[in-house]
């Protein structure tokens, strides 16, 4: 009888870590993006987001530049889309991963960027092979940092 009696302490112990484990992670994260109607890639990386535990808004738009100006994205750390995450920028095709630590940790930037349209990237998979990336730091004062590397796939 004693040893049921652990055996249920056990198991309800690790079906309540399991549950917090998963209630810990559980809130989706608002995210806007803002996207060219043409451009499959964003597209892709919406689903990234959303695969990633992200609440999307998908704003299709005919002027994304619109959207880099008011937020300060230079040409430098431009892509094809621009995201917005509590008050942060995030523009192209950042890994959710980063997108969570920026959140975590809360830098003074005013966002972070993978700047053109990399190979290997989220929703720019194209076969085995990605080139080797960046994830850029950006702040007001242009001072860039970079935030994560990706090593490249060839």
């Amino acid at each position: 009888m004693k040893i049921l009696k652990v055996l249920s302490v056990i198991a309800l112990c690790a079906a309540n870590a399991g549950v917090s484990a998963k209630g810990a992670d559980a809130k989706p994260i608002d995210i806007v993006v803002h996207r060219s109607p043409s451009c499959t890639c964003c597209g892709k990386w919406v689903q990234h987001l959303k695969e990633n535990n992200f609440n999307v808004e998908d704003v299709v738009t005919n002027d994304v530049q619109a959207v880099k100006d008011k937020y300060g994205v230079t040409r430098e750390m431009a892509s094809c889309h621009t995201a917005i995450v509590e008050g942060y920028v995030v523009e192209g095709h950042v890994p959710a991963n980063d997108i969570k630590t920026l959140l975590k940790t809360k830098p003074k930037v005013v966002g972070i960027a993978v700047p053109g349209m990399v190979n290997g990237s989220p929703g720019m998979e194209m076969g085995a092979a990605g080139d080797a990336y960046n994830v850029i730091s950006f702040d007001r004062e242009k001072h860039i940092k970079v935030f994560n590397s990706y090593e490249g796939t060839r």
